[in-house]
């Protein structure tokens, strides 16, 4: 039995190529917030969703799987993006043999819901571990402007699959496994309907802050306005969204200007506050998050969103001790791909010697939050064949040029 089984195992593995390269001439479906909500809401339909997830989510793990065979072989061959890539190769398996079952089956949707719950859980820690793996790869290889190019496209579009998939898998077991969160029992899976927003901004500051007096002994206060453009008064701001993604931007963009305000200032007895102001607008509502840290070079802002580069020093892989305020560089654009999920964005403005201002964009109505979904095709593929060319503005020279050494004909 178990030889047989064996067998039907390496079969299914040789045809993952097959389903993959099927699945990937689809283009992923994107859906809005209020689709999210309504679906959730008025029309929750567990055959609906299994019928429709069970064709969406090979499209959207096919899609992404090949992008990672374009990674340069020496990246591709890492322990640790093998570790991922054989987690989404089980995955893509595991959700292919529901595409024959009866959706009117109750007992085919109950395994349905556990097998989600189980891909879920098998990825948690897909960034660490792909973290790890580009660790791998700068440790033993040289690196290049193009390849890191390459790998940072690939990263930003791999985790916003990555973000979109466990939206869909998040918000299918939470509607559909028969239990209330009690401690959430509006949400519709996953999304809050009235997500008060400076409850979520107090959330994350007590969160850094705790992290941040374990790690420094102290830390400074949150000082938080909330203005209501259209009704010209200050009250307090909700919109429906997702209150996990919101916490995890703001969390990390507390931890940056806490751990930045007392290096900064070190030698003073009293910190200068980080002050949050949310508005709300027609269009956006928009999070700042100002702190005094002593801001950051102008040439360097874009570093900060880059997954080759850190201003912290990397973490040993495998360390499971307290987590300083600092990791694998990855929390800005994680954070900014949780922006970006939903047709927002994340920006820093920063001044050297002062501080930075750091502004969550996200849209106001639900209307116009549609998912943001890396989708394989020409164009895809063009950007990891881009070769490097001649720049066609000037750089400039580190020494001034010497003209006494270029003499005028006579």
């Amino acid at each position: 039995m178990k030889f047989v089984r064996f067998i039907m195992k390496n079969a299914a593995l040789a045809s993952v190529p097959k389903h993959i390269d099927h699945f990937s001439k689809f283009s992923p479906s994107p859906l809005s917030m209020k689709q999210f909500l309504d679906f959730g809401s008025i029309n929750a339909c567990e055959k609906t969703s299994f019928v429709f997830l069970r064709q969406e989510l090979p499209v959207r793990l096919s899609n992404i799987m090949k992008e990672i065979n374009l990674l340069p072989d020496k990246l591709l061959t890492t322990p640790s993006v093998q570790t991922v890539q054989s987690w989404y190769i089980q995955s893509l398996m595991e959700i292919l043999e529901f595409l024959d079952k009866n959706p009117d089956d109750y007992k085919v949707l109950g395994e349905f819901v556990d097998a989600l719950v189980t891909i879920r859980n098998r990825h948690n820690d897909v960034v660490p571990t792909m973290a790890e793996g580009i660790i791998e790869y700068k440790e033993v290889f040289p690196q290049d402007l193009m390849t890191n190019q390459n790998i940072q496209y690939f990263l930003d579009r791999f985790y916003m699959s990555r973000i979109s998939i466990r939206m869909l898998i998040n918000q299918h077991t939470l509607i559909f496994d028969g239990t209330l969160n009690p401690v959430h029992p509006n949400t519709i899976g996953s999304i809050d309907p009235h997500c008060q927003v400076g409850d979520v901004v107090q959330d994350a500051f007590n969160s850094a802050k705790m992290l941040c007096e374990q790690y420094y002994l102290r830390s400074p206060d949150l000082i938080l306005q909330e203005i209501c453009v259209k009704e010209k008064k200050n009250y307090p701001i909700s919109i429906e969204y997702v209150p996990s993604h919101l916490y995890h931007m703001l969390f990390e963009l507390f931890k940056n200007a806490m751990r930045a305000t007392i290096e900064t200032h070190d030698d003073s007895n009293n910190l200068p506050p980080i002050k949050v102001m949310v508005s709300l607008g027609d269009e956006d509502m928009s999070i700042k998050v100002s702190d005094k840290g002593g801001g950051v070079p102008f040439r360097r802002i874009e570093n900060l969103f880059s997954y080759m580069y850190s201003t912290a020093p990397a973490p040993h892989i495998g360390e499971r001790t307290r987590p300083p305020l600092a990791g694998f560089g990855y929390g800005l654009p994680i954070s900014r791909l949780y922006a970006k999920y939903f047709q927002g964005d994340l920006q820093l403005y920063s001044m050297e010697g002062h501080g930075t201002d750091a502004v969550i964009y996200l849209k106001a109505l639900s209307t116009d939050s549609i998912e943001r979904l890396p989708v394989y095709n020409k164009t895809a593929l063009k950007n990891y064949k881009v070769s490097q060319e001649a720049d066609d503005w000037c750089i400039p020279s580190k020494e001034p040029l010497d003209l006494s050494i270029y003499k005028m004909p006579k």
